[in-house]
Parts: C-alpha cells; sequence; structure tokens
C-alpha cells in the first residue's frame, strides 16, 4: 500500500461542491475583497477563540508583521525568536529592521526554552515571539512568567495549533496578539493565501485593520501609511465553511497521534513530547532517528511518505549570515534539523494507511 505523506485532494473533494456553491455567492455579491464573507469569517474566528477581535488578512506572514507593526517595533529592538520554526517567524521583526535574537528549543518539547529565552533578554529586548511548533503548545506559563518578569509582550505565533488548549483556554489567547496562517496545507487551510490576527486589545485591533487596509479607517482618509493585506472574499467563504469541520479533523489527527504513540514500537524512533496541561491539534507528527538515512530508505521501499520540518534551522540560514550565528549556537535545534523526519499526518487518512505507517516504523532496524 502506498501512503502520501499528505493529500490535501481529498479534504477538497469532499468539501468541493459547498465551497464552490458559497463562491457563487460571493460573485453575486462581488465581494471580492474583504465584504460580508470576510466579516462572518472573524465573527466565527472570535467565537472559536474567544477572543474580542479577529483581523483577516492576506497571509499568515502579514498577520505577524502587521502585529509588530502595530506594536511598535523599531529599527534597532530586538525580537527573540525561536530557532526552531519556519522562517516566517523571524521575517516579521527583519521587516522592521529590528533584530532577531534566535534561541534554541528545549530538548523535549522542541518549543522555544524559557530558561535560554530569559538569559537571551537584553536592554534592547522589545518582544518575544512564542511559537506552538508542529500544533503543540509551548510552555506558555514559562513564557509569560518571564515576560511579565521583564515586561516585554509576547507575540504568540499559531499558524500550526489553531484549536490547540493549554490548560483552560485556546492557544493564542495568551499574547496581547497571536497570528495564524490559512495556508492550504495548515489545519484550517484556505483555498489559497490567507491569515489572520487576534487580540483582547482595542486599540492593537483597529490600529491592525487601518494598517491592512492603506492606513485609513474612512475612505480616502488616510491617517497611517499602511499596506493592502485585505483578505479575498473567496478565502472567507471557503474558511467559514471549512471552520464548522476543524474539531472534526482536530480530532481526527489526536487519533492518529495516539496510535503513532502507543503502537509504534521501534527503539530507534523518539518524538516530540507534549507540553503538561496542554492539548495538541497535531498538524505535523515528527520524530527523530540517529540513523535518518536509513529510514528514509526504509520508508521509500515501503511506499510511506514523508517530509522534512525543518532541515535548516533559522539562525543558520543564508539570510541570517550577517547575525554571526555558527553551527553549535543552537545544539537542540541543529540536531533536530539533522535528524528529523514527519509522518504522515491528515485526517482524511484510512485505519489501514495508518496500521501501513505503524508496520513501516516497527520495522526498522
Amino acid at each position: 500500500m502506498k501512503v502520501p505523506f499528505f493529500d490535501l485532494k481529498r479534504q477538497t473533494q469532499g468539501l468541493k461542491k459547498e465551497v464552490l456553491s458559497k463562491f457563487e455567492e460571493v460573485v453575486d455579491n462581488t465581494a471580492f475583497t474583504g465584504g460580508p464573507f470576510v466579516e462572518e469569517l472573524e465573527g466565527k474566528l472570535q467565537t472559536y477563540l474567544n477572543v474580542d477581535h479577529a483581523i483577516a488578512v492576506n497571509n499568515g506572514t502579514n498577520a505577524l508583521y502587521l502585529a509588530l507593526t502595530a506594536l511598535g517595533i523599531k529599527p534597532g529592538d530586538e525580537v527573540i525568536v525561536p530557532a526552531n520554526t519556519f522562517v516566517a517567524t523571524a521575517w516579521a521583526p527583519s521587516y522592521l529592521g529590528a533584530t532577531p535574537v534566535f534561541v534554541d528549543c528545549d530538548e523535549n518539547t522542541w518549543n522555544i526554552c524559557p530558561q535560554k529565552l530569559e538569559k537571551a533578554i537584553t536592554p534592547k529586548t522589545k518582544l518575544i515571539m512564542a511559537v506552538h511548533l508542529y500544533g503543540q503548545v509551548a510552555d506558555l506559563d514559562s513564557i509569560m512568567s518571564v515576560a511579565n518578569k521583564h515586561h516585554i509582550p509576547v507575540v504568540e505565533d499559531n499558524a500550526q495549533a489553531l484549536g490547540a488548549s493549554y490548560k483552560d483556554r485556546k492557544a493564542g489567547t495568551y499574547g496581547v496578539i497571536s497570528c495564524t496562517s490559512f495556508y492550504p496545507g495548515k489545519n484550517l487551510g484556505a483555498w489559497g493565501e490567507a491569515g489572520a490576527a487576534f487580540t483582547n486589545d482595542e486599540g492593537l485591533a483597529a490600529k491592525m485593520r487601518m494598517l491592512r487596509n492603506h492606513g485609513c479607517e474612512q475612505r480616502y482618509h488616510h491617517d497611517l501609511v499602511g499596506y493592502n493585506m485585505r483578505m479575498s472574499g473567496f478565502q472567507g467563504a471557503a474558511l467559514s465553511i471549512k471552520l464548522d469541520h476543524l474539531n472534526g479533523w482536530i480530532q481526527r489527527r489526536q487519533h492518529i497521534a495516539k496510535r503513532y504513540r502507543s503502537e509504534i514500537k521501534s527503539t530507534h524512533i523518539k518524538w516530540q513530547q507534549a507540553q503538561e496541561h496542554s492539548d495538541s491539534v497535531y498538524h505535523l507528527f515528527v520524530i527523530t532517528t540517529e540513523n535518518k538515512e536509513a529510514l528514509l530508505e526504509h520508508m521509500k521501499v515501503n511506499d510511506v511518505g514523508y517530509a522534512f520540518h525543518y532541515p535548516i534551522p533559522c539562525h543558520l540560514q543564508k539570510a541570517y549570515h550577517f547575525l554571526n550565528y555558527k553551527a553549535g549556537d543552537m545544539p537542540n535545534s541543529e540536531y533536530l534539523a539533522n535528524h528529523c523526519v514527519s509522518l504522515p499526518m491528515f485526517p482524511e487518512m484510512t485505519d489501514e494507511e495508518i496500521s501501513a505507517v505503524i508496520d513501516c516504523l516497527n520495522t526498522f532496524q
């Protein structure tokens, strides 16, 4: 049996008729940019996360950029960023001329290490960016404790963990702003590019809404130097439909992860450890092994798909060579980059495909 790493067509085909019907409504209302379908999505997202404001934008990277712009990040500021994340987290401070200060991850949870985070704080530190990697919530109690101690705001990069929870609240409701991506491959993915920012701060919400719309609240009155970062009506429509299915998809992902964790017995494989008091949404299920090339060959022979997240940590990317980080500075992140493999994980996987992945891993010697 051939098991794909990911098959978006299965989900898309199942929703095709409903989404295309909604697209016809967008066309009939000529609501192509912003408008009622985007506003409907924002209202549903506010209810889902139990936040006061959802600001829909054209992609997750720009959501982060608007968040940092609204918070006043400027050249000369330092922003703490996990080394073990997709590089878009670091783009936001870079776009504003600030310096991303990379911090290593915890060796077990693979999210930012709170102890190393605190050691990285300087008088120039103006923001901490907390990423919930692979759908697993970071150690929010410790992160928020450090942030509050030093009077530094936190922005949550929740691009991979929409719907995850920490204690009695959803991830993405702890920082002053949180941001998510609706890239098509995400747990809640658009039919194109889209993203959103969330906050309970009315002033920050108003500023981000103005910034995404050419810096104006009233048409042709431009109070800020703004941008064109509005979400399209088509993406608002598609996401409104898909949001109704998100909890069911999350439950299926959790079922797959439970089977992986309980039925994979190979002693040559380790996986991300859960943060205490949290529920992961398993955007990805990533493992590590000391003999990566042998595992990849074994998976190829058994027709089991795989991917890599992420093979080069942020601090060693060529784009950040000017910061003078070197190999060995972030040992945990570098170990993961060299040893990690992502297993098939999507809610439309069949039970037979899940079993095939487990059998493949259990026969790896």
